[in-house]
């Protein structure tokens, strides 16, 4: 199964996973530092997202998850720090240029035109390629094999869908944009633990395409089953980070989230 991720794109449009190498860097952040006006939540952290792998960044609420993603996406400047999209540092950019360059960021609480039908928010969502509405269309097409559910809504307006399918959308609408990264933040919030699989199986799906990933969960057994890396946020700095196939036991991440308890005497 295809996805919209870039492969057979017209000359000008935007690369998508289909220009990468399984496991090539898409995304590198190192020692980045970010927040609020002055108020800094993010204080230090680095990780690494590569082509057909997921990063999963996990922490308790307000660990600084959403704003390390916010930061990428350039929504929220960087006090510090540098990241680097393709080797190419995009720290000083602004957000919708980042979009252009390959950045898709699915923000929390399902965030689609709710007015407009399934399928002109996936239209809307590939404005930013510069593609025609022939191929937006074909694009569109690809989501509908991704998502069939959407496929079967096309005409109906977004806030007639259920929750999954307003999610699935949101996913889809990223998609139309060719990215070479996609953000997730928080996809499994407030679904039925079916569908939180089915969003799951998807995001398997992309990763199988060459996509690189980057995944903000609360659902940590969710995030585990599809995850490369495992990153662990506290208090705006990184706690644990390693390879997800290390992490065979989920103690470990709670001891991360809340701290060891202390040794039995």
């Amino acid at each position: 199964m295809s996805v919209p991720v870039g492969a057979d794109r017209p000359e000008g449009s935007a690369p998508g996973a289909g220009d990468r190498s399984a496991g090539a860097s898409v995304l590198s952040v190192r020692h980045i530092a970010a927040g609020y006006g002055d108020l800094r939540v993010v204080w230090d952290v680095s990780f690494d997202v590569h082509a057909g792998r997921v990063t999963s960044v996990l922490g308790r609420n307000g660990a600084g998850k959403t704003t390390t993603l916010r930061t990428v996406a350039g929504l929220n400047r960087a006090m510090a720090g540098t990241i680097l999209l393709d080797d190419e540092p995009v720290t000083e950019v602004r957000a919708f240029r980042r979009t252009r360059r390959g950045i898709g960021f699915v923000q929390e609480n399902k965030r689609v035109f709710r007015r407009r039908t399934v399928e002109d928010n996936l239209l809307l969502g590939g404005y930013s390629t510069g593609l025609g509405r022939a191929r937006l269309r074909a694009a569109a097409g690809e989501v509908y094999d991704l998502f069939p559910v959407l496929r079967d809504r096309a005409r109906a307006a977004a806030g007639e869908l259920s929750g999954g399918q307003q999610q699935m959308l949101a996913i889809g609408q990223a998609l139309m944009g060719r990215p070479r990264l996609l953000m997730l933040d928080e996809p499994s919030a407030g679904l039925a633990p079916s569908v939180v699989s089915e969003v799951m199986e998807a995001v398997q799906r992309l990763k199988a395409s060459g996509l690189g990933i980057l995944l903000v969960e609360q659902a940590v057994e969710a995030a585990m089953s599809v995850s490369d890396h495992v990153v662990v946020l506290d208090i705006g700095r990184v706690v644990l980070s390693g390879a997800a196939a290390d992490i065979d036991d989920l103690t470990v991440i709670r001891d991360a989230y809340f701290g060891r308890p202390p040794a039995a005497t």
